[in-house]
């Protein structure tokens, strides 16, 4: 288990890759439809959000969090 001092980040890391996976896959259906290959060229692109929204979120994260905290609070 990982220690509860990197909750942020396990965080970060299962919703990136939780979003990327289905974003990629909706994408690539609207973009290409049901074509052969289809799983290959998904997982691909799947990889490759994957790799771009890990620290997108870990640096984007705080900033969103204070914007919905003030949203929040009103």
């Amino acid at each position: 288990m990982v220690s509860i001092k990197y909750l942020h980040q396990v965080q970060a890391f299962l919703l990136s890759g939780f979003m990327s996976f289905i974003m990629s896959g909706a994408i690539t259906l609207i973009n290409l439809g049901p074509v052969n290959g289809f799983v290959n060229i998904w997982i691909h692109a799947w990889l490759v959000a994957y790799i771009i929204a890990f620290p997108t979120i870990l640096l984007v994260f705080p900033f969103a969090h204070k914007i919905a905290m003030k949203i929040a609070s009103r």
